[in-house]
């Protein structure tokens, strides 16, 4: 929590719009992206963070796609007062944080610019792909953004050792306690 701030949490799946000086609008990012769109002179922005590139030819009203994600946050910027011509796109994310996966992050990173530019949205500035995770904070009214990578973390998951365990003994003092 930042002091002073109306935090306002982005999970997979969502989006969220704010115009207000104190919000603050947060995510954490692995292999999936998080576009920060704004309109720096009507002072609105929002942030979406999906999951997967493109659309689900089955559902196309899908948020965790990136099609949807993108035109639900710029459509709700719109009807909000922003103007299209004054958008501005900021992106995060993308990130190959398991090597034994398919590069979803790279895929996620290579629709959101081509969407950008396909709608003519420029993209002011972005933080893709590599290794490790972000936390990314975005004040929408003045569209600025803040990342903070966090530590990498080993691709296979840690295995504690097998010990083997020492089945209790019959304690010769009655006082004694065994562990295990």
């Amino acid at each position: 929590m930042v002091r002073g701030q109306n935090v306002i949490n982005v999970i997979q799946g969502e989006f969220r719009i704010a115009s207000h000086p104190d919000d603050l609008i947060t995510t954490i990012l692995g292999s999936c992206v998080a576009a920060c769109i704004f309109d720096p002179s009507r002072g609105i922005g929002g942030m979406n963070h999906f999951l997967l590139p493109g659309a689900d030819p089955r559902d196309r009203q899908n948020i965790k796609y990136g099609a949807y994600a993108m035109e639900q946050l710029i459509n709700a910027l719109l009807r909000k007062g922003a103007q299209r011509s004054g958008l501005e796109a900021k992106l995060f994310g993308g990130a190959s944080v398991v090597r034994t996966l398919s590069d979803i992050g790279q895929n996620n990173a290579a629709f959101a610019r081509s969407f950008l530019e396909d709608e003519g949205i420029p993209l002011v500035s972005e933080c893709l792909g590599g290794t490790q995770g972000r936390r990314v904070r975005f004040w929408p009214q003045s569209g600025r953004a803040q990342v903070l990578k966090m530590q990498a973390t080993r691709e296979e998951p840690m295995i504690a050792p097998h010990v083997p365990r020492k089945p209790p003994s019959l304690a010769s003092d009655a006082g004694d306690v065994d562990l295990f």
